[in-house]
C-alpha cells in the first residue's frame, strides 16, 4: 500500500545515533548549558564564597613563602617554605600562649555552661513572682557593654583580691553565668514540650534530675551553640586579656600575643601569617566538625518566643 505524503510537509528530523559526533556535540551543549544554569542560580553563592574564601587562601599562600618573596607582589610561591610554621611553633613563649588560651577558653565555656543551664532552665519551665523581670534583667545585660564596667571591675581584682597580672579576673566571672548564653539556652528549652517534663514528675523525678535526665539530652543542639559561641569568644578575646594580663607575658593569650609577634617581624609577613594561620586553624577545624550541631542550635532558638 502506497503512502500518502502531505504536500509541504518535512519529515521530522531523526534523533542522532549514540557515538556519532553529532551526539557527542549534543551532550556537550547540554553540559554547557546545565553548567551555566547552575552558575546563573548560584551565582550570588559563588561570589560570597570567594568573597569569603579567598582572603584565607592569600594568607596561607603568603605563609609559604620566603622572607624576599613575601615583600613581592607574588601571590603564587615559588618555592614552599614549610619551616615558616616551624620557625613560628619554635618562637619563646609560643606555646605558654597557646596553654593560656586553652585554658581560658576550655575552662571558661565549661563554667558558662555549667552555671548557664540551670538559669535558662528556670526562666524557660518555671512559673515563679518576678520571671518577666528576671528575663528583662538578662536581657539588659546583654544590652550592657563590658567597657562600662571595666574599671570598677578592674579595681576590684586588682586592688581587693590581687590577681592582676592572671586571666582569673576573665574566667572566675563565667561561674556565674553569662547573659547570652542564658537567653539562648531558654529560647532553646521553649521547644522543648512540657509534657516530658511532666511524664517524668509523674514518675517521681525531682526538677534537677528531670533536667539532668529529660532536659540536657533534648537540648545538645542548644547547649552545642552556646557552647561554640563562648569558646570562639574567649579563644578570640584580645580586650580582656590587654586589661588584665598585658603586664605578665606568661598570662597572654593567642590573641594578644599575636600582636606581640607581628611587633617583633613586622618585616617578616610570612611568619606573621603562619603565626595567624595556626591561632585560625583550631577554631576552623572546631566550627567544621560541629557546624550540623551549631546550625540546628541556633535555627531552634527562634522557634518559639
Amino acid at each position: 500500500m502506497s503512502q500518502t505524503i502531505t504536500r509541504g510537509a518535512r519529515p521530522s528530523p531523526r534523533p542522532a545515533a549514540p557515538g556519532t559526533p553529532d551526539s557527542a556535540r549534543v551532550v556537550r551543549t547540554a553540559r554547557r548549558k546545565a553548567a551555566l544554569h547552575w552558575v546563573a542560580v548560584h551565582s550570588l553563592g559563588v561570589a560570597a564564597a570567594l568573597f569569603f574564601v579567598l582572603p584565607f587562601v592569600f594568607l596561607f599562600l603568603t605563609s609559604v613563602m620566603s622572607d624576599q618573596q613575601a615583600l613581592t607582589r607574588d601571590l603564587w610561591p615559588r618555592t614552599w617554605e614549610w619551616g615558616n610554621y616551624a620557625k613560628v611553633w619554635d618562637t619563646p613563649g609560643f606555646l605558654t600562649w597557646w596553654r593560656n588560651t586553652l585554658m581560658y577558653a576550655g575552662l571558661g565555656t565549661l563554667l558558662t555552661v555549667v552555671s548557664s543551664v540551670p538559669v535558662a532552665y528556670a526562666l524557660a519551665k518555671f512559673r515563679f513572682r518576678g520571671r518577666r523581670l528576671s528575663l528583662l534583667l538578662v536581657i539588659a545585660m546583654m544590652m550592657l557593654p563590658p567597657q562600662v564596667v571595666v574599671i570598677p571591675m578592674y579595681l576590684f581584682w586588682a586592688q581587693q583580691l590581687d590577681l592582676s597580672g592572671t586571666l582569673w579576673p576573665l574566667i572566675i566571672p563565667m561561674a556565674f553565668g553569662d547573659a547570652f548564653s542564658i537567653f539562648l539556652l531558654r529560647q532553646f528549652l521553649l521547644t522543648i514540650p512540657d509534657e516530658y517534663l511532666d511524664a517524668a514528675r509523674v514518675d517521681g523525678c525531682g526538677e534537677l534530675r528531670t533536667m539532668l535526665r529529660v532536659v540536657l539530652p533534648m537540648a545538645k543542639p542548644g547547649i552545642a551553640a552556646v557552647a561554640l559561641f563562648q569558646f570562639f569568644c574567649a579563644w578570640n578575646d584580645y580586650f580582656g586579656p590587654q586589661i588584665y594580663a598585658s603586664d605578665n607575658p606568661a598570662a597572654w593569650t593567642l590573641s594578644y600575643g599575636l600582636e606581640s609577634f607581628k611587633g617583633a617581624h613586622h618585616t617578616n609577613w610570612n611568619l606573621t601569617m603562619a603565626a595567624t594561620v595556626l591561632v585560625m586553624a583550631p577554631v576552623i577545624v572546631l566550627f567544621f566538625f560541629a557546624q550540623k550541631a551549631f546550625v540546628e542550635g541556633v535555627t531552634l532558638t527562634g522557634v518559639k518566643g
